[in-house]
C-alpha cells in the first residue's frame, strides 16, 4: 500500500497547509493511541487482578500512570504503606520496551514500517483481549507484556518515521503521548465508575488500536519516496537518494532564516549515502549520548518520585484521603507532562542537562520530605509535582527535536530510534533504586 502524494513544489500553500496540519493530527493520533492503550491496560490489569486475589476486599483506584494506588497499612512503620511498592510493578512494565529500545535499532530498518505498524496493532489488540479474558495472574501479566511490546516498537517506530516529514510533526507526536496519561486513565476511571466492568470496558477500548491504524494508514500524507511496505537500508535506500529532490520540499517547508541553507548541506550528503555498518552506529550511538544521559537522567528522577516517595508523602489531617491525595498527584503530573510536551510548538529549551538537574533537585527535596516529614499540606505537593511533569516532558520533546536537527540526515531515522531508549532506561533504573527505598522508610 505505497501511498504517495506528488511533492511538486508548485502546489499550491493552501494544499502544503492541509497536508501539514493532517501530518500533525496524524501523529498526535499515533502518540495518544500509541500510550493510552499502555496506560489503560496497566489500570485495567490491576483491577481483574483483584478479582483473581479473593483476600482483597477493597477496588482500587486507578491512578494516571497505571498504578494502583490501593493503600494496605502497615501498622509497623510510621508510613501508611503498600505491601509491594508499586515500583515492582513499573519494573516489570517498562523491561520489555526497554528490550525492544536496546536492540531493535540495529535490525529494525531491515522491517517495512507498514508491518511494524501491523505488529504494534496487533500486539495492543492481544494485550486488551489477554487482560480482559484473563482467569490467572499469569495471563494478566502477559497481557501488560504484549501491550509494552506495542508501545516500546510504536514509540521508536514512529519517532524514526517522523524524519520523513516536516519537523513540526515531533510536536504532534509529543503532544499526544502527553495527553495519553491524562485521557486514558481518565476515561478508563470514568466507564468503570459508570457501572462497566473492567472486561466491557476494555472490549470499548479496542476502539484504541483501530484508531492508531487508521492514523497511519489513511491520515498520514506520506512522501512518494517513502518504503511503506519495502525495507531500506536505514533510511537511506537507493529510492530516497534518486529522489533526493522529489523530497526537498519537505525539507524547505520550513521558512527559517537559520535553515535557508540547508537544502544544499543534505544535497552534498545525499552523494555520498551508504549503508551505516555497525561501527557507524556505534560511532552514531556515542554522540548521541550527550543527549540519552540527561533524558535518562530526567526520567530517573522523576519516576524515583513517581514510584518510590508520592505513595509515602501522605497528609492525615487533610480532608482529601490517601488514595485521593496519591491520585492528585499523579494527575497533576500528568497534566504538567501533557503542557510541556504541547510546548514545542511555541518554543525550544536546548539545555536538556538543566533540566535533568533540576528534576534532581525535586527527588532530593521530596526524598528528606518523606524522610523529615517538614511540609505542611498536600498542596505543596501538588505544585512540585505538576513542575516535576513539566520538566519531564520538556526534557523528552526537545531531546528529539534537537537530536533530528543536529544529525546529518542519513543518521536521522537510525539516531531517533537509538535515542528513545534514554527515557525507558532512566525508567527502569528507578524502579530498581525505588524498590530498596521504598522498603527502608516502610520498615521505619
Amino acid at each position: 500500500m505505497d501511498r504517495a502524494l506528488n511533492s511538486d513544489p508548485v502546489d499550491t500553500a493552501d494544499t502544503e497547509g492541509r497536508q501539514r496540519w493532517r501530518n500533525w493530527i496524524g501523529f498526535w493520533l499515533l502518540g495518544l493511541c500509541n500510550n493510552f492503550a499502555y496506560v489503560v491496560m496497566l489500570s485495567a490489569a490491576h483491577d481483574i487482578l483483584q478479582k483473581q486475589e479473593s483476600h482483597n476486599t477493597t477496588t482500587p483506584t486507578p491512578a494516571p500512570n497505571g498504578t494502583n494506588i490501593e493503600i494496605r497499612n502497615n501498622s509497623s512503620s510510621r508510613y501508611d504503606c503498600n505491601a509491594v511498592s508499586t515500583a515492582a510493578v513499573l519494573l516489570a512494565d517498562i523491561l520489555p520496551t526497554l528490550i525492544i529500545k536496546f536492540t531493535a535499532p540495529f535490525y529494525i530498518h531491515k522491517v517495512p514500517y507498514g508491518f511494524r505498524v501491523l505488529v504494534c496493532f496487533i500486539t495492543a489488540v492481544v494485550s486488551f483481549l489477554m487482560v480482559s479474558f484473563s482467569s490467572t495472574i499469569l495471563m494478566s501479566i502477559f497481557g501488560v507484556v504484549f501491550a509494552s511490546i506495542s508501545s516500546g516498537l510504536g514509540e521508536l517506530s514512529f519517532l524514526s518515521l517522523s524524519v520523513f516529514f516536516n519537523r513540526n510533526v515531533l510536536s504532534g507526536w509529543g503532544s499526544g503521548t502527553g495527553a495519553a496519561g491524562v485521557a486514558g486513565a481518565f476515561l478508563y476511571s470514568a466507564f468503570t465508575q459508570a457501572g462497566l466492568t473492567p472486561q466491557v470496558t476494555l472490549w470499548i477500548m479496542l476502539v484504541v488500536p483501530v484508531i492508531l491504524a487508521v492514523s497511519y494508514f489513511f491520515l498520514l500524507v506520506f512522501p512518494s519516496s517513502f518504503p511503506q511496505w519495502r525495507c531500506h537500508e536505514d533510511g537511506h535506500s537507493p529510492s530516497r537518494v534518486v529522489n533526493s529532490h522529489e523530497r526537498r520540499p519537505l525539507i524547505e517547508e520550513e521558512t527559517d532564516t537559520n535553515e535557508d541553507a540547508e537544502p544544499t548541506r543534505e544535497e552534498q550528503e545525499d552523494k555520498h549515502i551508504r549503508p551505516l555498518t555497525f561501527t557507524d552506529k556505534i560511532y552514531i550511538m556515542k554522540g548521541l549520548l550527550k543527549f540519552i544521559f540527561p533524558l535518562g537522567l530526567v526520567y530517573f528522577a522523576e519516576y524515583f518520585i513517581n514510584q518510590g516517595l508520592l505513595e509515602l508523602l501522605y497528609f492525615p489531617d487533610s480532608r482529601l484521603s490517601h488514595a485521593e491525595q496519591y491520585r492528585w498527584y499523579q494527575t497533576l503530573y500528568q497534566v504538567g507532562v501533557f503542557a510541556s510536551r504541547t510546548s514545542l510548538v511555541c518554543f525550544k529549551i536546548r539545555k536538556i542537562f538543566l533540566m535533568s538537574l533540576l528534576q534532581c533537585v525535586n527527588a532530593v527535596l521530596l526524598g528528606f520530605a518523606v524522610y523529615y516529614q517538614f511540609l505542611p499540606n498536600p498542596w505543596v505537593v501538588f505544585v512540585i509535582v505538576l513542575y516535576e511533569g513539566l520538566l519531564g516532558g520538556a526534557a523528552y520533546v526537545n531531546t528529539f527535536f534537537f537530536i533530528r536537527e543536529e544529525t546529518a540526515k542519513h543518521e536521522r531515522e537510525f539516531a531517533m530510534a537509538a535515542a528513545s531508549v534514554g527515557d525507558s532506561l532512566g525508567i527502569a533504573l528507578s524502579a530498581a533504586a525505588a524498590l530498596p527505598v521504598h522498603h527502608y522508610f516502610c520498615s521505619l
